[in-house]
């Protein structure tokens, strides 16, 4: 098999298993969301240091902290990616997967424009044309429902804020997500002190339950590897295309098997969002062949010379 086929394989298994993860969250919604969140982050924590160990690489957590800016960073991205994990946890319970996948479709337009905003990118016309129409379908929506989609927006920006720090972090994604972990299970221990104090079961009641919620270690650091793994053997626009599995699969748990309301309004503000998706996507497939052919010229040009 070649190492194309290997990162597609990858990726679409990273994408698919993010889809799926919602089963795996409404399953437990006889559990409090945030004892789920404090067992995430703590089998989270057990899996990769274990994965680290394996690979000998532990060394690599303290030199993580190396300077302040570093720490500072890993600090924000722990807090960060706590919120955005606790929220997709409760949104599923609580009947707002159409949100969450909502969420995670609008994330690489908002993260495009965080990119403009912070680090000065150039965007397309067709882009912004894109970012208006999804700035057009959330208003559509919130003046149709009554209410703005706040679960798919803070979903959206805490991703895109989360993908900013990790741009500016050296170390790879399994180290920095095994020390951000580390510096959250503070906050997932004090959860579970207080879920005792509160009566709950930590357990989740019965041993199938406490067998999910330990598998939350899994679930949350297979689909990173895979991703990790593929992201180095594809395009970026490949990669970007293949992720939108995720929330399209949310998008039909959300419908289909969870029963979630689904409305005209919904389905105009939807294809909306699909149409700024594919014009972004297009955008995107051709900076990056443009890239690929500039550089196929520059090295033909060099090897000439």
């Amino acid at each position: 098999m070649s190492e194309t086929a290997k990162g597609v394989l990858a990726v679409l298994g990273a994408a698919v298993i993010w889809g799926v993860s919602p089963v795996f969250y409404k399953f437990l919604s006889h559990v409090p969301a945030l004892d789920v969140l404090a067992h995430r982050i703590l089998w989270s924590l057990v899996f990769f240091t274990g994965l680290l160990a394996f690979q000998g690489r532990l060394r690599e957590v303290p030199a993580a902290f190396a300077d302040r800016r570093s720490t500072l960073l890993l600090i924000a991205a722990a807090l960060i990616i706590s919120v955005n994990w606790a929220l997709f946890i409760w949104a599923v319970q609580t009947g707002k997967t159409l949100q969450s996948s909502l969420g995670y479709y609008i994330y690489p337009l908002i993260s495009v424009l965080l990119g403009t905003l912070l680090f000065r990118e150039q965007l397309a016309l067709l882009q912004w044309c894109a970012i208006a129409l999804v700035t057009f379908a959330v208003s559509l929506l919130t003046i149709g429902v009554g209410s703005l989609p706040w679960v798919a927006l803070v979903l959206a920006t805490s991703f895109a804020f989360y993908g900013v720090l990790k741009r500016q972090m050296s170390m790879g994604p399994v180290t920095s997500v095994t020390v951000e972990v580390m510096l959250a299970s503070p906050l997932a221990l004090g959860l579970l002190i207080y879920g005792v104090s509160a009566g709950h079961d930590l357990t989740g009641g019965d041993p199938l339950s406490f067998a999910v919620l330990v598998l939350a270690g899994p679930m949350t650091a297979v689909p990173l590897i895979l991703f990790s793994y593929g992201a180095r053997r594809l395009k970026m626009a490949s990669v970007g295309l293949m992720l939108y599995l995720n929330p399209t699969m949310q998008f039909g748990l959300a419908i289909f098997l969870f029963g979630e309301a689904f409305s005209s309004l919904h389905f105009v503000a939807f294809v909306l969002i699909w149409v700024a998706l594919g014009i972004y996507s297009a955008t995107a497939w051709s900076a990056e062949k443009a890239r690929r052919s500039a550089a196929r010229h520059v090295a033909a040009s060099g090897t000439a010379l």
